[in-house]
């Protein structure tokens, strides 16, 4: 094996020991080493078998995913509904195998092992985080799943989002683990016009239109052996004829110079990037639905910074560290709290501004302090409940709904802080010990028949 592993193996329900036995003999002869739950390391692997997907199933498996990536196999009699499955997947597990009782397929988990070690090692490297910085569930599973597409596949990606969400990082880090041996050529689409989008993308003969003194090569020749990066591609000028061409190019990786004659070979891999929702641009008519279907190989959505507000200052502090260019000063209270409430329409790009103008105003040794604010905004400290809760309680209009949503969120998130220890997540939140068991079991026994329904009643 390339990578040595370890695994942490839990049987949760006895009608699964048969596969268990077997599982670890067929692991352990691959040198794959099994260690007890307690002595894993965190980011670490786990595999759950169980016979049943049930309450206390669903109940345990968000604590043991919070520290490890989890891969759950079902040795049972009857295979799990898709319902249940998809419920076993919602409480963490990056995987679901189903297997008959008694029975192990070693082939199966080491494959998933040895990918999800790989791709861990891919995130922690620092072609990722020099570069792309955060920690936030959010942008981690992007990440994950941007690193697993760019290293163990050549498929066409589109990048989505709003405006300063990373896109053209994204696009970059697909490059360094693309394992190309060309360069990463860039075209924004909002540059281009009708009459010379031809040329830009496919270069053009000498005398092929007025002002063609020479022959040049386009972006489709420039890219090949690299990675073609079509920013903005919802923006597009493109006639029909042009359009037909862009399709070609695409798929058959060969194109016409503009005025020429023959056929040019280019292989790249595509990635485009856009923040519009081509999707609905598709469904009226103002994208065309093959050019579509051709750049989304595959499709990743970056979440806007206030889905992400984990990442705020280590973003904050990693633009100081780039201005400072040592290790910057901290950040005193007031100015931690005016970043964290703050708005950023602009996302990223908006958090890099701000924090680039409070250096500038710093001056001398110590923290950064309130004084460094712009002036216009030292007062300013954005209202609670801001307008996002406002649409989040818009879209609930139930004061039960909300309740129950607003209590099982918060419980959530402090379980997850105190990695899953019941006794300080209720003395944070300010309950019993016990009152807070009730609440998980009630939510798991919610989950569980959610899970159910879609269950065939046996016959």
């Amino acid at each position: 094996m390339a990578m040595a592993l370890k695994v942490w193996l839990e049987i949760v329900q006895q009608a699964a020991a048969g596969s268990g036995a077997l599982l670890s003999a067929a692991l352990k002869q691959a040198q794959v080493t099994i260690v007890p739950h307690r002595d894993s390391e965190r980011d670490g692997h786990g595999i759950i078998l169980f016979s049943h997907a049930d309450a206390a199933l669903l109940q345990t498996l968000p604590a043991l995913c919070q520290r490890a990536r989890v891969l759950a196999i079902a040795a049972c009699g009857q295979p799990l509904s898709c319902a249940q499955q998809r419920a076993v997947m919602a409480a963490g597990a990056l995987d679901v195998l189903l297997w008959p009782p008694g029975s192990a397929d070693a082939g199966q988990v080491l494959a998933r092992l040895q990918r999800w070690q790989a791709v861990a090692q891919l995130l922690a490297s620092g072609a990722v985080r020099r570069h792309l910085v955060g920690d936030s569930a959010a942008w981690n599973a992007l990440l994950h799943h941007v690193v697993e597409m760019a290293a163990f596949s050549q498929a066409s990606m589109l990048i989505t989002g709003e405006t300063g969400t990373g896109k053209d990082l994204l696009a970059q880090l697909i490059h360094r683990l693309s394992n190309c041996r060309g360069e990463l050529t860039i075209l924004d689409c909002t540059t281009l016009s009708p009459e010379l989008a031809g040329s830009e993308l496919f270069g053009h003969e000498r005398g092929a239109f007025t002002g063609a003194a020479g022959a040049r090569d386009g972006a489709f020749a420039l890219a090949d052996g690299g990675v073609l990066f079509l920013d903005e591609v919802g923006e597009l000028p493109l006639p029909l004829p042009l359009q037909a061409q862009l399709l070609r190019a695409i798929q058959e990786r060969k194109y016409k110079r503009v005025g020429g004659s023959s056929w040019q070979p280019t292989q790249f891999r595509l990635v485009c990037a856009t923040n519009r929702e081509l999707e609905g641009e598709v469904a009226r008519g103002a994208f065309r639905a093959d050019l579509y279907y051709r750049i989304a190989g595959w499709h990743c959505q970056t979440p806007p910074l206030r889905e992400r507000q984990d990442d705020i200052l280590p973003l904050a502090r990693h633009f100081l560290a780039e201005l400072a260019q040592q290790s910057p000063p901290p950040l005193d209270a007031a100015v931690r709290e005016y970043l964290l409430l703050r708005d950023y329409p602009g996302n990223v790009r908006e958090l890099r501004q701000t924090v680039t103008r409070i250096w500038h105003r710093h001056c001398g040794p110590g923290p950064i302090t309130i004084g460094a604010l712009p002036p216009e905004e030292r007062l300013l400290v954005p209202p609670w409940p801001d307008p996002h809760f406002e649409a989040a309680i818009r879209r609930a209009l139930s004061l039960s709904c909300i309740t129950r949503c607003a209590t099982d969120m918060a419980i959530r998130l402090v379980l997850a802080e105190e990695h899953g220890n019941n006794q300080r997540a209720a003395a944070r939140l300010g309950v019993t010990d016990r009152a807070l068991q009730i609440r998980r079991k009630a939510a798991a026994c919610a989950a569980q028949a959610a899970a159910t329904s879609a269950t065939p009643a046996a016959p």
